[in-house]
């Protein structure tokens, strides 16, 4: 689990996507990235953040950025949630947890009283050149699209 800051190189990995092809993020050098992880499909939260990016993607695309929305949902729930959604960008499996370890995003929550483990929605902005831009940690869903946008453009 990684002490991540501003300017250190983005922790590489591989996973399934609902695009049918596995991701890996060093592939996508002379891009900027988002990686925005949700806690699970067609939850509230999750799916008003979504939706935003969604609707937002065009304005990405623009700035040659991809978003990725990352998960430990399995491909099958990725693709459910991506119909109903009607979601333009690729959904990524992590049941094994393996990105969500390398971005340190699993945290303990209490929920209901009971004290879980789970992910702690987060947004990192990955440069061009495969190193962390910006980041945010326990998203705020209202405004955060917009936020990232900003980023971006900076």
């Amino acid at each position: 689990m990684a002490d991540l800051d501003i300017g250190d190189k983005a922790p590489d990995f591989t996973l399934p996507s609902t695009s049918g092809k596995s991701v890996t993020l060093s592939a996508l050098k002379g891009k900027k990235v988002v990686l925005y992880f949700y806690p699970k499909d067609c939850t509230s939260g999750c799916t008003l953040e979504s939706q935003d990016f969604r609707d937002h993607q065009a304005e990405f695309e623009k700035l040659n950025t991809v978003i990725l929305g990352i998960s430990r949902d399995s491909i099958k729930s990725h693709h459910r949630f991506l119909e109903k959604e009607s979601l333009n960008f690729e959904l990524l499996s992590d049941e094994n947890e393996a990105a969500c370890k390398l971005y340190d995003v699993m945290k303990d929550k209490v929920m209901y009283g009971k004290k879980v483990r789970g992910i702690e929605r987060s947004t990192f902005l990955i440069n061009e050149k495969g190193f962390i831009q910006a980041f945010w940690r326990k998203v705020k869903v209202d405004g955060h699209v917009k936020e990232v946008l900003a980023a971006i453009k900076v």
